[in-house]
């Protein structure tokens, strides 16, 4: 019999509630659904590295399959087509950006904040791990468009630095005269900007000291200084 099965109750405990069971744990998923977790995983991993090396044009699905090592028919079963494994990579990708974003301290100066995001971004693009897509490009445009994890991550990241953007020009450390959306454009673009790979494939300097004057080049013009 369970504690809330027996309504004895002891003297003087007349009103006392009945005994709650004790909370469950959470179910775990099964050891199938793990595994199909786990080569999902992979295949976005392996997209995001083909991307950001390759570009969508020119990588395969063939080549992603290869590389998870798994049969191309089972790569689909995860993935239908090229697209939506360029759009699960965006989300991944925007899903670190939003995690970024919460490490950040509450207090910072929005300008600091902005330049913090920049430099992430320059970050993953030089270790190799920034997805490059095309700007035109209706089939893809169309699936990214479709996909709700991605527009709602991307809504969400994009306000959060409009909120930044529109503090730092009412502080003045970015031109006021400046609309918001070319400088949050503007900040979007360092994540593909072609000078940090032609200054990287240069040698002479490391990626820290790249990113701190692109960083510099980047905000001075901002500041309209």
């Amino acid at each position: 019999m369970s504690m809330q099965d027996d309504h004895r109750t002891a003297p003087g405990l007349a009103h006392a509630e009945p005994a709650q069971d004790a909370p469950r744990a959470p179910r775990r998923s099964s050891f199938k659904a793990q595994m199909l977790q786990a080569r999902e995983d992979a295949i976005v991993q392996a997209v995001n590295r083909l991307l950001a090396e390759k570009g969508f044009d020119l990588m395969t699905v063939d080549e992603v399959a290869a590389e998870v090592g798994i049969a191309k028919a089972s790569l689909y079963k995860h993935f239908p087509s090229k697209e939506d494994l360029a759009a699960a990579a965006m989300v991944r990708v925007l899903t670190l950006a939003e995690e970024f974003l919460d490490q950040l301290p509450a207090q910072g100066k929005p300008v600091e904040q902005l330049e913090a995001v920049v430099r992430w971004m320059m970050r993953l693009q030089l270790a190799g791990q920034m997805p490059t897509l095309p700007s035109q490009n209706s089939s893809l445009r169309a699936r990214l468009m479709a996909n709700r994890a991605y527009l709602d991550l991307l809504m969400h990241v994009s306000d959060r630095l409009g909120a930044w953007i529109e503090a730092a020009q009412a502080e003045r450390s970015i031109n006021p005269k400046l609309p918001p959306i070319l400088v949050l454009y503007t900040l979007y673009s360092r994540a593909c900007d072609p000078v940090l790979e032609f200054m990287k494939a240069g040698g002479q300097f490391d990626d820290e000291a790249i990113i701190e004057w692109v960083t510099l080049t980047c905000f001075d013009g901002l500041r309209g200084c």
